[in-house]
């Protein structure tokens, strides 16, 4: 990995009360992720607590970056997870809006800027002060955003487009570029009929072909952002394909 650049691997938190497979995907990235982060409830599905998790990853000797969202929080329940990480030794959080529920409703109790405020008020004697981030679509970041200790960028399948958006801000604060594998031609289907992503049709008709060309082309992207220096690192989704997504950053990077 270049100085100073990092890679954040995303691992799957388990649906069941068993760890066995996310133990297994931190072990597999471990060797080429310097951090892990962990959704929360990803996909407006339950999954075991991202706390809890991040607490696993370190207890294996990774850093672990607990995602929490605003949309199944109340204040009391926020200040719960602060404590819960804090008795963890859990630093890190991505604090995010979340996706929309399967199952019941948003709390509407808080937004994204107040759970960075509340982070920002809470201390704990002998705690290190949390580590708060955000993310952004490719779009104007609003100061209070900026002023977050890192800040995510979405999914983009065009350097370009994130080297535009790059160009476009300036924030003093470490940023990462999301990439995201495309583990098949339906996964490439779908992400592409969302209005916030743009995924080339070349790169399409290559995952159609060969479900491979997914991993390639996350991998060569994330070489491509590594060469830019416009990044202070990569935000990477491997879904189910962390393997393959291991083995080959492993060789080349």
């Amino acid at each position: 990995m270049a100085e100073g650049f990092e890679l954040i691997c995303e691992v799957e938190p388990p649906t069941r009360p068993d760890l066995k497979k996310v133990r297994h995907q931190i072990g597999v990235l471990s060797p080429i992720a310097d951090a892990f982060l962990i959704p929360d409830n990803h996909i407006g599905r339950a999954t075991v607590s991202s706390v809890a998790v991040a607490n696993e990853v370190q207890g294996m000797g990774a850093r672990g970056i607990a995602c929490l969202n605003s949309r199944d929080r109340n204040l009391l329940g926020f200040r719960r997870d602060l404590l819960t990480a804090a008795a963890y030794g859990v630093e890190q959080f991505l604090f995010v809006h979340g996706d929309e529920p399967t199952a019941g409703a948003r709390t509407s109790q808080l937004t994204v800027r107040t759970m960075i405020e509340e982070a920002r008020a809470t201390s704990f004697p002998g705690i290190a002060p949390f580590q708060v981030g955000a993310a952004t679509r490719l779009r104007p970041v609003p100061a209070w955003k900026a002023e977050a200790d890192f800040l995510y960028v979405q999914v983009s399948y065009s350097l370009e487009d994130l080297l535009r958006w790059r160009d476009s801000i300036t924030v003093d604060i470490p940023v990462y570029a999301g990439v995201m594998v495309l583990a098949s031609a339906k996964m490439a289907h779908n992400l592409a009929a969302l209005p916030q992503l743009t995924i080339p049709d070349t790169l399409i008709a290559s995952v159609e072909q060969d479900p491979d060309a997914g991993i390639d082309a996350a991998c060569d992207h994330i070489l491509q952002i590594r060469a830019s220096g416009a990044f202070d690192g990569v935000h990477l989704i491997p879904v189910s394909r962390y393997r393959q997504v291991a083995a080959r950053l492993e060789r080349d990077l």
